[in-house]
């Protein structure tokens, strides 16, 4: 009797769609995950940034600030237009994660204030066009256009 040695076409299937699912899904994970951040810190940001924006279309005696340092960025609330009574912060401070950081454009500074306080919803950070950068694995840009729109490229 001779015995016959190897893997059935089934087997070898199975192994090849779990080898070709955990290189497509679980590796790529596993590898970069600040590429991912550039991306997440982004889209966040936005998301604060359209926040505070609403925030003070909808309370015209109120300013509203998404102040950014090193460290991370927080949403202020103020009691006036003018941003100079104390900040109330409405969130805790979210801190950058994976090495990624937000500077602006024009000076390259990590530190600065984009404040909102009128009911058209433009910010007092006076730039059309891209005006912050998302800095990780990749280089990423957020746009605060001179009508107010804001939004990722």
């Amino acid at each position: 009797m001779h015995k016959k040695l190897g893997f059935t076409l089934v087997e070898l299937v199975t192994t090849m769609l779990l080898i070709g699912i955990l290189s497509v899904i679980v590796l790529p994970r596993m590898m970069t995950s600040s590429s991912y951040s550039a991306f997440t810190l982004r889209d966040e940001f936005i998301s604060e940034l359209r926040k505070a924006q609403l925030l003070a279309m909808n309370n015209q005696g109120r300013c509203y600030r998404v102040a950014v340092d090193a460290q991370g960025y927080q949403l202020q609330r103020f009691s006036d237009l003018t941003c100079t009574s104390i900040a109330l912060p409405t969130e805790s401070k979210r801190a950058f994660e994976g090495g990624a950081s937000l500077s602006l454009v024009s000076n390259a500074s990590d530190s600065f204030n984009m404040d909102f306080r009128n009911s058209n919803g433009v910010s007092s950070l006076g730039c059309a066009g891209a005006c912050i950068n998302v800095i990780a694995a990749d280089k990423l840009v957020v746009n605060v256009e001179s009508q107010g729109y804001i939004h990722g490229r």
